[in-house]
């Protein structure tokens, strides 16, 4: 198969590359020094589970030098989904495929309002990942997986494709959930509420959830975010807070949420796609939220900074 990653950092350079290392046609759409260095040197995943290198990996910064591909990889920071929707259309043809893996759960419905509704699955993947250097991906923590399906649950045969292409490759479990709908809202549970404690505490991930009272805060988030999306129609099971912490509680010590890593680099970040989704959601939806938007409303300022909104000397 045809595969364009469309944000080649963490994400998408760890599984697109598995997946060129497996002998699909993978090109990485990349800019400045990251591309620079991907057509120069190839591209290195340094992982866990056993390092790869593609020695001729294809990179572009231009879609339309790529041309039509079977399955377009979304794996840009959610606040980028918007901007990258409406420049992939050469990259689209009758049968191509989106698939999101995103930290919120918005990405589905903005993409498919760029490129059609039927062409975009809902998906999600869980890695602890980062761009280490330009041309260079670090895998340091999670055994890597996807999950993704059709938006109404259906088994489709262009679904069993893309799994059998993930199937192929080393270092990746693929699923096909019966509700994916609770699965990406199962993920947004424990990415969100490490996002926003950790950003706020500033603290690895070993910290907050052994401090009772970060623990706590981590809990009463996700609280919040199973009320919103069971009243949006997401079937969240009674365990799903439990089920994300025990998940909080395997990750490496050091572990930090890439929202985190963000707001404390002094950079954009997906505030607005993670707590501040919780806070409008539930307004929607008529759930109340005061700790996620606590959480926003202390972000905000450094969120606001980071967009050269507002000017502030912190020192």
């Amino acid at each position: 198969m045809r595969f364009a990653i469309y944000g080649s950092g963490g994400v998408g350079g760890y599984f697109g590359a598995r997946l060129a290392e497996a002998g699909e046609d993978v090109t990485f759409i990349a800019r400045g020094d990251h591309l620079a260095a991907i057509l120069r040197d190839g591209l290195t995943v340094r992982s866990i589970n056993g390092d790869c290198h593609l020695a001729k990996a294809q990179a572009s910064d231009d879609p339309a030098t790529i041309g039509v591909v079977d399955v377009v990889i979304v794996a840009v920071k959610a606040w980028q989904v918007e901007e990258i929707a409406r420049s992939m259309a050469p990259l689209i043809g009758p049968e191509t495929l989106v698939l999101p893996l995103e930290n919120g759960v918005e990405a589905t419905e903005v993409l498919g309002e760029a490129v059609g509704h039927d062409k975009v699955l809902r998906g999600l993947c869980g890695i602890l990942a980062w761009r280490e250097a330009p041309g260079v991906i670090r895998h340091a923590g999670v055994e890597p997986f996807v999950r993704f399906g059709e938006a109404d649950n259906h088994k489709s045969e262009r679904t069993q494709r893309v799994k059998a292409a993930f199937d192929q490759a080393s270092g990746v479990t693929a699923e096909i959930p019966d509700d994916i709908q609770v699965a990406v809202w199962s993920k947004f549970l424990f990415i969100c509420a490490m996002s926003g404690v950790g950003a706020v505490t500033r603290a690895p991930m070993g910290v907050s959830r052994q401090l009772p009272e970060s623990r706590r805060l981590l809990e009463q988030v996700m609280e919040e975010i199973t009320a919103v999306g069971r009243a949006r129609g997401v079937a969240l099971p009674d365990d799903a807070v439990t089920k994300a912490l025990t998940f909080i509680d395997t990750l490496p010590a050091t572990s930090t949420a890439s929202m985190q890593r963000d707001i404390m680099g002094g950079l954009p970040s997906e505030l607005e796609s993670q707590n501040g989704a919780v806070v409008r959601l539930g307004q929607a939806a008529g759930v109340a939220t005061p700790i996620n938007a606590a959480l926003y409303a202390a972000l905000l300022p450094q969120e606001a900074r980071a967009r050269g909104q507002v000017a502030f000397d912190d020192r």
